[in-house]
């Protein structure tokens, strides 16, 4: 059976070793890279399933790193380490292109099942779900990974798709964030639910008309969001 491959990128050599010894020992094939420039020099011939990736590392950051691979369109699933505490920072990941994030110190376990919550994901075998579904002028198909709105094609991280698919199987109804985050992240999330809101954010840019006043993805003040497909008002004759 093949082994899932994890990039580790950390210039910690003691948080470098943690990780590879832990994901190892759990299964994985693990490469451990210690600047921002070395992912480039590696991703290719590696491939690895998912990066680990810290945020303060030489020659170029982690904000660097997930800029540079969303602008390759490499939509591999990214983890952002951080020892800071400032919510900006966080943010500034998701907002660049990392799926999750977790802050140091953080125990080798509840990364793993980070890594493995993602892998299920995106691992999972189509299903008698997977059938097109549609939305007004948008289009997903599951089995593909593929949306279009109007017929033109957009570009989803996996987790933007995973989290519109997960909206669009439950359209109509009201989704706590703590539903996202069990339902698309597949983890139960304690504390700040701001990964939603970002991804959320994203998802809004990129298929609505105007992210400002959204016709499909709608805030529920002080309880979640909604997917729904606005009336079309019938013209007269």
């Amino acid at each position: 059976m093949t082994k899932n491959k994890i990039l580790v990128v950390d210039d910690e050599p003691s948080i470098s070793m943690l990780i590879d010894f832990n994901l190892k020992l759990a299964g994985y094939e693990v490469l451990c890279v210690y600047d921002g420039e070395a992912v480039f020099d590696v991703i290719a011939q590696f491939r690895p399933d998912i990066i680990v990736l810290d945020l303060m590392l030489p020659k170029l950051n982690g904000i660097g790193v997930c800029r540079k691979l969303r602008e390759q369109n490499n939509f591999v699933p990214i983890i952002m380490l951080t020892a800071l505490n400032d919510l900006s920072d966080k943010i500034a990941g998701l907002d660049n292109g990392a799926d999750d994030y977790m802050t140091k110190p953080f125990s080798p376990q509840e990364l793993i099942s980070r890594i493995q919550a993602i892998l299920r994901r995106t691992s999972a075998l189509p299903t008698a779900e997977a059938e097109t579904l549609h939305i007004g002028p948008i289009t997903i198909q599951p089995e593909q990974r593929e949306v279009s709105v109007g017929g033109v094609p957009i570009e989803l991280t996996p987790k933007e798709f995973e989290l519109l698919l997960f909206l669009c199987k439950h359209r109509g109804k009201v989704l706590s964030r703590q539903q996202l985050l069990h339902g698309v992240w597949d983890y139960h999330f304690i504390g700040d639910t701001r990964i939603v809101d970002v991804h959320i954010s994203h998802l809004r840019d990129k298929i609505e008309k105007n992210a400002r006043t959204p016709e499909y993805i709608v805030t529920i003040r002080n309880v979640g969001y909604k997917l729904t497909e606005p009336v079309m008002k019938e013209s007269l004759a």
